[in-house]
């Protein structure tokens, strides 16, 4: 490893399913080029002879490792560690589950009440809301009311399941429901993606990487939500990788812009490997997220959403 390198980050994406069949990809600065590279692309294949487990430790020895991004859930639903005596879903008295729970009935309120006062106003403005707004910053701050999309709405009364949600699915909800529908097709929930033996490995890998390892978790979605709204990317790119005559496209188109303009290198194997195998962009995209998080340009999440338990990172580029 170059020494001359003063930040260093690496993405793993495994979720998806119990397959190990993934890329670690690692990004580094250079203060003397003042430019950050892709410096390690590597793979994992089921048939590996060597064991998966070791090879990732190897990893994140060999580089010295300290920030790694995941894409899968590094906490627990609300019910796997309260204490409390269990009065059933639907009564949950854990104040984790109560706080978001009063958040949501207060959203569906005031959207009632927008009803009720000014019905014909109402669906004037929810045309113009159903536009879903990408330029909007979830930096920004809030409207004064909210008009709920009719298939928002329809998340919010289904409710919050404290065995399988955590208070950060409703926070991603609140900012990017409705984009991650329009744009992915998907909702956006903690374990709806994600092998169970994905999760018991990464726990028991813990107790072997180095205790100066911070692991973080990350969301391509999101990843390309943002990097979309900050104009790095266009709509027509994300629109490509939902095709499969175009996803190659779509994914060169974005890794092109993503050099240009976050001043990143990628050597042309690499690009090569990204832009045809989906697990090795997506690694690159939680590598990507781990960037801005090093440059301490991410969302600063709220206290209610746990975050020094879940370590969920949006990036602002």
């Amino acid at each position: 490893m170059n020494k001359k390198t003063s930040l260093t980050v690496a993405g793993l994406s495994i979720g998806g399913g119990k397959k190990e069949n993934f890329f670690f990809c690692l990004l580094e600065y250079f203060e003397h080029s003042q430019r950050w590279f892709l410096s390690g692309l590597h793979q994992v294949r089921e048939e590996e002879s060597k064991d998966s487990d070791e090879i990732i430790s190897s990893w994140v020895n060999e580089y010295e490792l300290e920030h790694l991004i995941v894409d899968f859930p590094l906490s627990r639903p609300v019910c796997e560690t309260c204490e409390l005596s269990c009065p059933g879903v639907q009564k949950c008295h854990n104040p984790v589950v109560t706080t978001v729970r009063n958040m949501m009935e207060k959203l569906l309120d005031e959207d009632t009440q927008l009803i009720q006062t000014n019905p014909k106003k109402y669906e004037q403005e929810r045309v113009e809301d159903n536009l879903v707004h990408y330029s909007r910053n979830v930096l920004d701050k809030e409207p004064a009311h909210h008009i709920l999309s009719k298939s928002f709405k329809r998340k919010l009364k289904s409710g919050f399941l404290p065995y399988w949600n955590r208070p950060i699915d409703f926070w991603v909800w609140q900012k990017y429901y409705d984009q991650l529908l329009t744009l992915f097709k998907i909702s956006y929930d903690s374990f709806s993606n994600v092998s169970m033996i994905v999760l018991f490995k990464f726990k028991y890998l813990l107790r072997h990487f180095p205790a100066s390892l911070k692991m973080l978790e990350g969301n391509k979605y999101i990843c390309l939500i943002e990097l979309y709204k900050s104009g790095i990317i266009e709509k027509k790119h994300i629109e490509a990788l939902n095709s499969l005559d175009q996803q190659v496209l779509g994914r060169l188109e974005i890794l092109r812009n993503i050099e240009k303009k976050l001043n990143v290198f990628i050597y042309e194997h690499d690009v090569d490997l990204i832009i045809k195998n989906s697990r090795a962009f997506d690694s690159f995209l939680l590598a990507l997220s781990g960037q801005r998080y090093l440059l301490q340009q991410t969302v600063r999440l709220e206290a209610w959403t746990r975050p020094e338990e879940n370590q969920f990172i949006v990036p602002v580029f």
